[in-house]
């Protein structure tokens, strides 16, 4: 049963790639990187019941096991090539394996990725996923190189993600008219977008980048860690969906939106005399990207409420080990 299922996601996934040698079907994959090019590596692992809710459709799980590691290759600014998948689950659930297919190919078609060998075991349904990509020498962003008087800017909109989580933690008892909106934030969960565009934009423009993954504060401080500055966010300037703000207070909605983790929006910093046309170029490849703050000497991030006053954050992002 196992070999049939590595075989049916081997004709679910193919996709011809000249730089694949040799891909499913062997011991190991044969690979020719192209000349001229750094390769950028990057795995991430989904567990049920901690990066996504029990009862996730498998279409919706085989697209963001994926979505999450091309954003890591968009925080690089690197051009994905191939991946590989590590499947575990409970059971040999050909059903499963199809809608996770499915959404899969779905993402990874159109950025030509090829799915080249991985493995499949029996236990706790987890997914692990590894990517590769392509930057030209020298030119991958890093956390590390954001500067005092830099601006910090993010992609997209903050807290959807979070906000669909509890959406579908705390279900309406009845029927208010608001399924709509309560739908995109669950979509926005269950679907990022991986800003890979932006972040090859982004080659030679950005001094410091990372994807918010664990939530803005928590992933802002890792550039401010490595880059040995701090950084200052005006809460006024978070940019964030009409449906969260229609479904929540302000106070939540600045909670999901600084702390609360999985949209997979970038998070970068730019020369301030560079920010608006930078955010010009970002607009015309259908990426908008908002200044919400500065880099400053010192350490950690703080953010001013529209009154001035500095606001006490309880818990930047999600800790796995906390």
């Amino acid at each position: 049963m196992e070999f049939r299922l590595i075989e049916r996601i081997r004709e679910l996934t193919a996709q011809a790639r000249e730089d694949v040698r040799l891909g499913i079907g062997d011991d190991a994959a044969v690979l020719a990187p192209p000349p001229g090019k750094e390769l950028v590596v990057a795995i991430d692992t989904l567990v049920e019941g901690v990066h996504f809710p029990p009862g996730t459709a498998p279409a919706d799980i085989g697209w963001k096991a994926l979505a999450v590691n091309l954003s890591d290759l968009a925080a690089m600014g690197a051009s994905p090539a191939w991946a590989l998948l590590a499947l575990t689950l409970p059971n040999a659930d050909a059903a499963f394996v199809e809608g996770f297919a499915e959404g899969f190919v779905k993402l990874a078609q159109p950025q030509r990725l090829a799915l080249v060998g991985g493995d499949t075991t029996r236990g706790p349904l987890t997914i692990s996923v590894a990517v590769h990509g392509f930057v030209p020498p020298g030119q991958a962003l890093t956390r590390a190189g954001a500067r005092a008087g830099d601006a910090v800017l993010v992609t997209g909109t903050l807290g959807d993600a979070a906000a669909g989580l509890h959406a579908l933690q705390h279900p309406p008892r009845d029927d208010d008219g608001r399924a709509g909106l309560r739908g995109f934030l669950i979509e926005r969960l269950n679907r990022p977008t991986p800003r890979l565009a932006t972040g090859t934009a982004l080659r030679g423009q950005a001094t410091a980048c990372i994807d918010v993954s664990d939530g803005l504060l928590a992933d802002l401080g890792h550039i401010c860690t490595a880059s040995g500055v701090g950084a200052e966010i005006e809460a006024a300037w978070l940019p964030r969906s009409s449906a969260l703000l229609e479904l929540h207070d302000d106070t939540t909605a600045l909670h999901f939106a600084l702390s609360g983790g999985d949209d997979y929006e970038l998070c970068f910093t730019v020369p301030a005399a560079r920010v608006a046309e930078l955010q010009a170029g970002l607009a015309r490849l259908g990426c908008g990207a908002t200044k919400i703050g500065r880099i400053v000497e010192g350490e950690g991030v703080r953010v001013r409420a529209a009154d001035g006053s500095w606001l006490a954050v309880d818990r930047p992002g999600w800790e796995h080990f906390a």
